[in-house]
């Protein structure tokens, strides 16, 4: 076992988990490279599919003898890349660890790459899909040469990896902090690095194997106590984590989370107030979109459209404006078009079916303070309608230590349609179920669907407004609903 050996060093690489929307990036990334691709996933699907496509082979049966040939024949000069969602008893695993082989989690993998370049990294509760997608678009816009690894699909390139190398290398403007603000990525041992865009995960402390040049923290709103424990203790990790950003980096926080910053980087707040280091000023919807004014210590730097609805997608755009305008010093207006241009990451805020008669947006909301942020921004954006929610639970155990939150936020809902608990790696907790939620929310009109329900009461109710919610496999009801949709816009017309 040799954990130290260099990605390039080895022959090839088997994929436990390959599927996974992280994992899948990583492999995208080996193929680019041109190291051989091989993996395991429990079932198809389009991503599996894709990457079967771009090169990878991949089998979908977790016995032993599933297991390539070309891995158990050379097991030395194989690098095996383990998502934490594999179960424990998982055979191929179980006889890869006998055999000593060189097994390294996701998030040891991705920390190696982001080491050789300079590392953007991205995290938090809610929101570092849209942002780390959105810092990766700006930097396309502005031409600048990139690596990104996206925890979804990016809309505008339909992939959760983007490798830009047609641009150009960016170099510093100049160092002098009083005439410059920004932190280049040559500053670092005086050399070019590679920009590298990818989220900073809390989920199993994967966050902690990165060592970052500029970081964003976009919420600190507990989760994964599982892992964690306390809330206290969810909060400690994320301050860790800012200790492990590279002395002299930077670091974007939101202006409400008030944690103990290492001493050692240049910090910014940003935000809606005016206390903010960077301030999303006049927010004001303009035929559809969420438009404002970027400030920076109250001094107006220019006007922006915001390509993507919801007001917490207004601070995800300043988040991303602190980094590639505060931070890199990119070109304002290339910067304006980017924010313009974007068009979010598939499940955040995606607009499925949009028509005069009828709106479906899909959303990966999957804790209190997201289905919050979705359901007061379709308010914003549609005051006058009914609004109709479908909404799968994830994980047992986040569903048991928030559930009066979600009892909450799914009470803001005018319907509220309520799918089984999703359990992804968990076993049944007794008595946690989505029958017992429902009992907790306090608007009279909710029900508990299934898939085939859902389509039935669409086809009956017709809701104006309706939102897919959820982070489990109820993004696969997301096509039949929006086919359904569109027949009955069809009859309407």
């Amino acid at each position: 076992m040799n954990p130290t050996k260099l990605i390039r060093e080895y022959n090839q690489a088997y994929f436990l988990g390959i599927g996974g929307i992280g994992m899948s990036a990583i492999a995208r990334y080996f193929l680019q490279i041109g190291l051989p691709v091989m993996g395991y996933d429990k079932t198809p699907t389009p991503l599996t599919t894709a990457l079967e496509k771009e090169g990878a082979i991949i089998n979908y049966n977790d016995q032993l003898d599933a297991l390539p040939m070309l891995v158990q024949r050379d097991l030395e000069n194989t690098l095996i890349i383990l998502t934490p969602a594999i179960p424990k008893d998982h055979a191929q695993w179980l006889w890869l660890i006998e055999q000593k082989a060189t097994i390294l989690k996701r998030s040891e993998v991705l920390g190696q790459i982001a080491r050789g370049g300079y590392c953007i990294a991205v995290a938090g509760t809610h929101g570092k899909t849209t942002t780390s997608t959105l810092i990766a678009h700006l930097l396309h816009e502005c031409n600048i040469n990139f690596t990104a690894f996206l925890g979804g699909i990016s809309a505008n390139y339909n992939t959760n990896y983007i490798r830009k190398t047609d641009g150009i290398n960016y170099q510093p403007k100049g160092n002098n902090e009083k005439e410059n603000n920004s932190i280049h990525p040559s500053d670092r041992n005086n050399e070019a690095k590679e920009i590298i865009v990818l989220e900073a995960d809390e989920f199993d402390r994967s966050f902690h194997r990165l060592n970052p040049d500029l970081a964003v923290i976009t919420a600190i709103d507990p989760d994964h106590l599982d892992i964690y424990g306390t809330p206290e203790a969810f909060e400690q990790a994320f301050v860790d984590f800012t200790h492990l950003i590279q002395p002299n980096g930077g670091l974007m926080i939101q202006e409400k989370l008030k944690i103990a910053i290492a001493k050692n980087i240049k910090s910014h707040t940003y935000g809606t107030s005016e206390t903010a280091n960077y301030q999303a000023k006049d927010v004001h919807i303009n035929q559809g979109d969420f438009c404002f004014t970027l400030t920076h210590n109250q001094t107006e730097i220019a006007p922006f459209r915001c390509g993507l609805p919801g007001h917490h997608n207004v601070q995800n755009a300043v988040a991303a404006l602190g980094i590639c305008q505060g931070f890199l010093g990119l070109d304002i207006a290339s910067l304006q078009k980017g924010i313009a241009s974007y068009k979010g990451a598939k499940r955040r805020f995606e607009y499925v079916h949009k028509t005069e008669n009828y709106v479906v947006i899909d959303d990966y909301a999957h804790h209190p303070e997201e289905l919050n942020a979705i359901i007061g921004s379709v308010r914003t954006l549609y005051p006058d309608h009914q609004i109709t929610g479908i909404f799968q639970p994830h994980l047992f155990s986040r569903t048991q230590d928030f559930a009066q939150g979600f009892a909450d936020s799914l009470s803001q809902l005018d319907q509220v349609w309520l799918m089984e608990i999703y359990p992804a790696r968990e076993k049944p907790i007794p008595g946690v179920n989505s029958e017992w939620l429902l009992n907790m929310i306090s608007n009279p009109k909710k029900t508990l669907v299934d898939p085939q329900t859902v389509l039935e009461k669409i086809q009956t109710e017709k809701p104006q407004i309706l939102l897919i919610l959820g982070a489990g496999d109820i993004d696969r009801i997301v096509q039949p609903i929006a086919n359904l949709y569109h027949k009955i816009d069809v009859r309407t017309q």
